[in-house]
């Protein structure tokens, strides 16, 4: 059932509509007619097939009959992770073009010879395919296989190897050249896709024998090598399309390491691997289907069903709102906004430059409509979407990846993620109503946002996020709670005048499936670089280095560990920057003595804090395409909006109790100070202290102060009161000059 737009939208002032809509990019392709259908049906069926694998619901459960075709539940692992990552690389390649669409004229000169082209390139790719299928009756029938059988090794290198890697390889290049209309299928993209399901129906049938056992062993058939190096490039390529050049190009950094690392010296040499040796194990849960897949295909692509349902119903809009009805008339109003829908929205979306596009569409144009300058509104939403990564209890998924990774149970990792995530935004709340009061600015007048009266009727709407709470909390798996949330979610809309119907939760399925795309490519993709870090051991090494770094100075290990977590994470998407990050920096602290927790927690803050960092800043640069100012500004702007973020990860090495790990008292008090002390250091960083602007050498006593609260011992709390203490008499009963310079000897 379509859902009516309420016809009280304008009266009762509601500001967002749509906010938490997925962005078009613009190398999406927007179809027509029946080739819409069909891919519209593809992405619900891509997204129902998750929801009810994961929750062991199939026909055969349901009715007691067995349909040959249809896939019986629950699945074995590797072959559900496998049709995974199929799925998103099917979807992938029909959806997203390899470059942007300047026009729709597919008449251009050379464009004739290129179909001809590609649909050569479509006859190896189905030999492929028809061999994959082939072998899989040959097995099924009892047909014994061995990596050593000479007659397999041929069928498998020149029947199935080498046609893969040539309608592979030579499809990929084609579409980088080829052009078709936005709303039309191109070749060469139906030919990679083809080449997916070839991969995946190979692996799923080999893996479904003995072979995996054999893996990076001689006795591996040459099959899962090909298919692998197919594989990577396929994922490669995929991630390419739909986020960017930079975590192909890392990537391909450790791809080489791989057969080049060798030659390297120092700390860097790695002993020399076979290309088949190496692709025989990288497509296993030693790389690419390992922990990042693993959480991709139940925990990410759950929440993202999540998130899809919470547009449907339109709760996504309520949330911002709300915000706006609760913070919009304080001073600097839609900046606080921002704080808080970003926030909640990030936490949910999980892509911090994603909610930006998102959210920022309607918050930065405010900011900027009520003083804010426009590099400022731009860092107010970058930091704000940045610090929902970092929000219990979803944080981005990266609490998930971050259990799988550690065995750590969620509960405890999204426990011990509240006090450092308030810290965050409070934080981010004390920079921006500083820089407001700085500034003399006003909030939003009362006929300018919804009424708060209103939005509180409506708080039932928020019963999602708060099932999915209760559910995790009173022990339930993370996959039945946030079954239960979205259930939840297409309940609580039959109370708005968008009910979800049929129709309706179809299309809820269906962005869902698009929508998934991004992130199981961007996990598969740093599934490769974990595989090489696993096979190769450099993981250890660099634990060695961090060693001997500590053996000088821990502090400088540590600042060593968090230089290389936001250089591993610039410009990729969170969850492969923390990916990686874990497999590198993790270990290696770890071997320091440092808690698993807390190291993991120490790197995956920096991984998240990449999209505001200079120079690469994701999430900032997609605030200034929006905001209008200079990218580089606006990311210099969003890192001091965030600086508090940088000192926290060090605040909870030094102060275990900011991780929940100590008594109640210890744990209240850290916290506490921890706050105070935020709030000096956003006094001191924007030069505003009780109520007015702060001469040059008080804001330097404000940081000092924070620091000595922030670290968290008796002694240097009473230190940094004593300095408050101080500054703040100087304040009010000196008055020195705010604008009087650091006076040099001899000067005129």
């Amino acid at each position: 059932m379509s859902s009516p737009p309420p016809s009280s939208a304008n009266d009762d002032h509601l500001i967002a509509d749509g906010v938490d809509e997925e962005p078009i990019e613009g190398n999406r392709r927007l179809f027509e007619g029946p080739t819409l259908i069909v891919i519209a049906g593809l992405a619900t069926l891509y997204a129902m097939f998750h929801m009810a694998a994961l929750n062991g619901v199939s026909v055969s459960s349901m009715t007691g009959i067995n349909i040959p075709l249809l896939p019986q539940f629950p699945m074995e692992t590797w072959n559900f992770r496998i049709a995974h990552v199929a799925g998103a690389l099917v979807l992938g390649f029909l959806m997203y073009s390899a470059a942007s669409f300047p026009g729709d004229d597919d008449t251009a000169p050379g464009a004739a010879i290129q179909r001809k082209i590609a649909l050569a390139l479509a006859l190896p790719a189905l030999l492929a395919l028809g061999t994959a299928i082939w072998f899989a009756l040959l097995i099924n029938d009892g047909a014994m296989w061995n990596g050593m059988d000479a007659t397999i090794k041929f069928r498998e290198t020149w029947l199935f190897g080498v046609p893969l890697v040539l309608a592979t390889g030579g499809a990929i290049v084609l579409s980088w050249v080829h052009k078709a209309p936005r709303a039309k299928l191109a070749t060469p993209d139906i030919v990679l896709s083809i080449c997916a399901i070839a991969v995946a129906t190979y692996l799923i049938t080999i893996y479904g024998t003995l072979m995996r056992n054999s893996t990076g062993t001689p006795f591996a058939p040459i099959g899962i090598s090909i298919a692998a190096v197919a594989g990577t490039a396929l994922i490669m390529e995929m991630t390419r399309r739909v986020a960017g050049l930079a975590l192909v190009i890392i990537a391909g950094v450790f791809l080489g390491y791989v057969f080049f690392g060798q030659y390297l010296p120092g700390f860097l040499n790695s002993p020399a691997i076979s290309w088949q040796r190496f692709f025989s194990q990288v497509y296993t849960d030693a790389g690419i289907l390992g922990p990042t897949t693993a959480v991709s295909s139940t925990y990410i692509i759950l929440f993202i069903i999540f998130a899809a349902f919470l547009q449907a119903s339109k709760v996504g809009d309520y949330f911002v709102n709300f915000a706006f009805a609760a913070a919009g008339r304080t001073r600097g109003g839609p900046a606080k906004v921002a704080i808080f829908a970003s926030g909640l929205m990030g936490m949910i979306n999980g892509t911090s430059a994603g909610n930006v596009v998102a959210t920022g569409s309607l918050t930065i144009p405010l900011m900027k409509k009520v003083g804010y300058h426009k590099k400022t509104a731009g860092a107010v939403e970058a930091a704000a979407s940045t610090g929902g990564q970092i929000m219990p209890p979803i944080m981005g998924a990266g609490a998930f990846i971050m259990a799988e990774i550690t065995g750590i149970p969620y509960t405890d990792i999204a426990i011990a993620a509240i006090i450092p995530a308030v810290l965050y935004f409070v934080s981010v709340f004390f920079m921006v109503d500083f820089e407001a009061a700085k500034l003399g600015m006003r909030g939003m007048s009362a006929d300018e946002i919804p009424k708060l009266a209103k939005m509180v009727r409506q708080v039932y709407l928020f019963l999602p996020i708060i099932i999915l709470i209760f559910a995790l909390f009173m022990g339930y798996s993370v996959i039945r709670a946030g079954t239960y949330a979205t259930v939840a979610a297409a309940v609580v809309s039959w109370l708005t005048p968008y009910r979800m119907g049929i129709r309706s939760t179809v299309k809820a399925f269906e962005i869902a499936g698009i929508m998934s795309i991004q992130i199981i490519a961007v996990c598969a993709c740093a599934g490769i670089i974990v595989g090489v870090i696993s096979l190769t051991g450099v993981g250890a090494r660099f634990s060695n280095l961090l060693l001997g770094l500590a053996g000088v100075s821990q502090f400088l290990a540590l600042f060593f560990a968090m230089c290389i977590s936001i250089l591993l994470g610039m410009g990729m998407p969170t969850t492969a920057a923390y990916a990686v990050a874990a497999s590198v920096v993790a270990p290696g602290l770890v071997e320091l003595g440092i808690p698993q927790l807390t190291a993991h927690f120490f790197v995956f803050y920096f991984a998240v804090l990449s999209a505001i960092t200079p120079p690469v800043a994701l999430a900032s640069y997609a605030a200034a395409g929006i905001s209008g100012a200079n990218p580089m500004e606006t990311s210099v702007a969003s890192f001091k909006i965030g600086i508090a973020a940088f000192i926290v990860p060090f605040m909870f090495f030094y102060n275990g109790a900011l991780l929940m790990d100590g008594t109640w008292f210890e744990v209240i008090r850290a916290g506490a100070t921890a706050t105070f002390g935020v709030f000096l250091l956003s006094s001191g960083v924007q030069g505003w202290f009780l109520g007015g602007r702060s001469a040059w050498f008080l804001r330097v006593g404000l940081i000092a102060a924070a620091l000595f609260m922030i670290e968290g011992g008796l002694i240097t709390d009473l230190v940094g009161l004593g300095i408050t203490a101080l500054a703040a008499f100087t304040q009010k009963a000196l008055r020195p000059d705010p604008d009087q310079a650091i006076q040099v000897k001899g000067a005129d």
